[in-house]
């Protein structure tokens, strides 16, 4: 049957299997064994087809087949990236056929496509009149784009990229990274110079802007800020307010933390009219249907966390907010939710004392506390309980809280665990008022308070973008990661003139601090390319260098545009005013605690030098956080933050839809051995396991462990020795493969131990996988005498012995005489 193909003007042509096969060559080009695919794609692709298939079918049928075969080389992956790409170009600048060509189309329809974003009231007029447009547009390099993966190219068109009001595409890739490089250099002397550098580090994917600012930079619509962090206080009109303010910043895009801490407990009396409170819940589930209401025309939800203190007589309520049972008027589903616990709780839990809840109406000063002053007051709030003045309270034993939050942790993924303590003492822009919580994703600490919606503005460094070949060995460029730490830096305080918000507060904070948070990702990347273990004192090491290059060159940059553009307005009695970097916050939570930090403190660089530098000055209050870098970390082709990977084989489903997604790293080092052939199956076999396949060495299964066969004391070593030199925190996932509960509290109390602030998500191995009949199992075998037996213990089949080096080093010795546990920190 002869096929022939609807063009978009409705005219018919026979099928060209011969323009097919050049498309598909061209997509290939570079690549290893690429006429072979071009017969295989061109021949798979026949089935497929039709009469009477459109040009647009016809694009989206050859990706396609190009994608199912992701599994057998993720090279397949380039190809399908290519033409999803040429359909793009064709799309918004028209047909070509040389790569000189496509350059020329870029640059010529540039200047008009940016026109009639302005003219259709979707771009910032300043674009076309602060801008030279020609020398912009002859900056442009469509190169750049052969470094997106295809599910980057899907996210960065689909998520972030400008659509006409008729819904016509108007931004290649390459317009993309200009319209955002121009909409964060507006307030630059030359505007267009500092664009094109802006651009370059972008387009090269060496560092990215966060999700709100690649959407909206360069709009009508400038609100480019990611978070915001606010307390609602304890009265009906402030609460109506924060509702109100909650509508207005999801509209905008941004991540919201919010905290409840403050409102009276469920029965508390309310004078004004002689009746009782309902207590936090119902407010909390009418922000919640907020969320889901305010959708942004259903493409995302609102994207909120409530952070509530664990002495708040209505934290059981609390934690049972993301119960799949019970009252859905008492239950959150969209909202997330953490904890906010202090040192004091934390020396309770280990000395097996009593835990008191109070009614926040009759203990009003615990929530601007912290520290020895909180203990102090605390203790005093306890013995005034015990003598019967006060009208509201309960006592608990404090590992039972404790477990009680672990076994919603565990089942809900919710509350996460953040430490408000070490957060205010180790903060160095606390000098304004206390820090009360954290934000959506736990990475940023910033005082707030009724006339603060505290504000923080983030961008990442892609570390896979900073190794070079030292005289044929790879390794980090920490001269580049400075380079890009200080443009970034730069960028980021460029935004906060430029961004607006629809609540005067919110502003106001940001104007006062000017807090950005400068995070990284890809580290898990780096380590495989390197050729190193995730859970090893090489890796350690590893993030330990980089962050205090990171660090270093972050804050001198910061003191530089002090000097140029004058500190920020709360300067004055902040920690950086009186020479202070973050590694020195760590002495100060110790003395506080009476307690060590556990963590390594080798330095590098001269920071007596830099500490000099900053009291006489500094551009922003704070300075770095790591986000979870979940969205740009598509467009980045990169792993996420510092998240290791969750397997080597797996499909990903997102809002642009569901991909394949291979570990890259891994089959180039099995295709260097030659063993990529003959395993492939196998892996695939395993779900991506290559723990137990006889044909790969051992150095490289230690390479490639997946994050529930990681020591989960891994990543909180990693976290503990990135946190020693970030002034915020850390969105620190965790991956557990064992249920029971004593190792769960020694693990989270070890987070605690080594100064880490805030966890994030905690994601639990399946109890029911299938299990594979090559896989050798023998769930006696390895179980002693006194190990666990019954609900919640693990088998001897999901065992992950912990790396000798770890096992030796001081701060992960398994507790003794604690009571948490009769499984080994090994067997987590």
């Amino acid at each position: 049957m002869a096929i022939t193909v609807v063009k978009r003007n409705g005219e018919r042509e026979p099928y060209d299997a011969n323009k097919i096969n050049l498309a598909i060559e061209h997509a290939s080009a570079g690549l290893d064994g690429n006429i072979a695919w071009v017969t295989q794609i061109a021949s798979e692709l026949e089935i497929t087809l039709f009469d009477g298939i459109s040009t647009q079918q016809l694009d989206e049928a050859v990706i396609q087949v190009a994608l199912q075969n992701v599994k057998d080389d993720p090279a397949f992956d380039t190809v399908a990236a290519r033409l999803l790409l040429k359909t793009i170009y064709k799309r918004v600048l028209g047909d070509y056929e040389t790569a000189d060509e496509l350059k020329s189309l870029h640059a010529a329809h540039f200047a008009i496509n940016i026109t009639r974003g302005v003219e259709e009231k979707l771009l910032d007029p300043r674009l076309i009149e602060m801008f030279d447009l020609d020398v912009l547009a002859a900056a442009l390099d469509p190169v750049h784009d052969d470094l997106l993966k295809y599910i980057g190219v899907v996210t960065l068109n689909n998520r972030y990229g400008i659509k006409g009001r008729n819904g016509d595409a108007l931004e290649v890739p390459q317009y993309f990274w200009m319209r955002i490089a121009m909409g964060l250099s507006l307030n630059e002397a030359n505007p267009t110079a500092q664009a094109i550098v802006f651009y370059e580090k972008m387009a090269k994917l060496e560092y990215l802007a966060a999700g709100s600012t690649l959407v909206n930079a360069g709009t009508i619509y400038p609100q480019l800020a990611n978070c915001f962090v606010m307390e609602m206080q304890d009265d009906i009109e402030h609460i109506a307010k924060t509702t109100r303010d909650v509508m207005w910043l999801t509209k905008g895009t941004g991540g919201i933390g919010l905290s409840v801490t403050k409102l009276r407990a469920q029965g508390s009396p309310i004078r004004s009219n002689n009746t009782s409170s309902t207590g936090p819940i119902p407010f909390m589930h009418t922000i919640d249907s907020i969320l889901r209401a305010v959708s942004r025309g259903g493409k995302k939800f609102g994207a909120l966390c409530f952070y509530m203190e664990n002495w708040h007589l209505d934290f059981p309520e609390f934690l049972d907010l993301r119960q799949n049972s019970g009252d859905p008027y008492r239950r959150t589903r969209t909202a997330n939710t953490a904890v906010w616990i202090s040192d004091e709780f934390m020396k309770r839990v280990q000395n097996d004392q009593d835990w008191y809840l109070f009614d926040p109406l009759e203990v009003s000063d615990l929530n601007e506390l912290y520290g020895k002053e909180f203990s102090a007051r605390y203790a005093e709030y306890v013995a005034l309980a015990d003598a019967g003045k006060l009208r509201m309270f309960k006592r608990i034993k404090a590992r039972e809280q404790f477990k009680s939050i672990l076994i919603s942790l565990q089942t809900t993924s919710h509350p996460w665990l953040t430490w408000k303590d070490t957060i205010n003492n180790r903060a160095l822009n606390n000098n304004t008022g206390t820090i009360h919580l954290s934000n959506l994703c736990t990475e940023i600490t910033l005082p707030q308070d009724e006339d603060n919606v505290s504000v923080c503005n983030l961008a990442s460094i892609n570390l896979s973008q900073h190794l070079s070949t030292v005289d044929g060995r790879l390794t980090v460029d920490y001269a580049k990661i400075a380079e890009s730490a200080r443009l970034a830096v730069r960028q980021l305080d460029n935004l906060i003139d430029i961004t607006r918000s629809s609540v005067k507060e919110a502003d106001f904070s940001n104007e006062q601090n000017r807090a950005v948070g400068l995070g990284v990702m890809g580290f898990t990347d780096v380590v495989e390319r390197l050729g190193v273990s995730y859970e090893s004192e090489e890796s350690y090491d590893l993030i330990d260098e980089i962050m205090e290059h990171v660090s270093y060159a972050a804050i001198d940059e910061s003191a530089n545009l002090a000097r140029e553009r004058g500190s920020y307005a709360n300067f004055e009695g902040s920690g950086w005013s009186k020479g202070m970097v973050p590694l020195d916050s760590i002495a100060l939570t110790e003395a506080d605690r009476g307690i060590p930090v556990a963590v390594n403190r080798t330095t590098r660089l001269d920071w007596d030098a830099l500490r000099t530098k900053v009291a006489g000055g500094m551009r922003n209050a704070t300075l770095m956080a790591i986000a979870p870098t979940a969205s740009i970390g598509l467009v980045a082709g990169t792993t996420p933050g510092l998240d290791p990977q969750f397997s080597q084989i797996f499909s990903r489903a997102t809002s642009n839809g569901k991909f394949l997604e291979v570990n890259r790293n891994l089959v180039t080092d099995l295709q260097k051995l030659g063993i990529w052939d003959s395993t492939r199956e196998t892996i695939l076999r395993s779900q991506g396991d290559i723990q137990n396949i006889d044909s790969i060495p051992d150095h490289v299964k230690a390479t490639y462990k997946t994050s529930f066969q990681l020591s989960p004391y891994a990543f909180l070593e990693v976290a503990a020795r990135a946190q020693k030199w970030i002034d915020q925190a850390i969105s620190r996932n965790m991956y557990l493969e064992t249920r029971d509960l004593g190792d769960m509290m020694d693990i989270y109390m070890g987070a605690w131990e080594r100064g880490v602030k805030t966890t994030y998500y905690l994601h639990m191995k399946p109890r029911h996988t299938a299990e594979q009949s090559t896989v050798k199992v023998n769930k006696a075998e390895g179980l002693g005498s006194g190990a666990k037996r019954g609900f919640g213990a693990p088998s001897a089949a999901t065992v992950v012995p912990v790396p000798a080096e770890q096992a030796a080093a001081p701060a992960s010795a398994p507790r003794k005489g604690f009571g948490f546990g009769g499984v080994s920190k090994g067997d987590s």
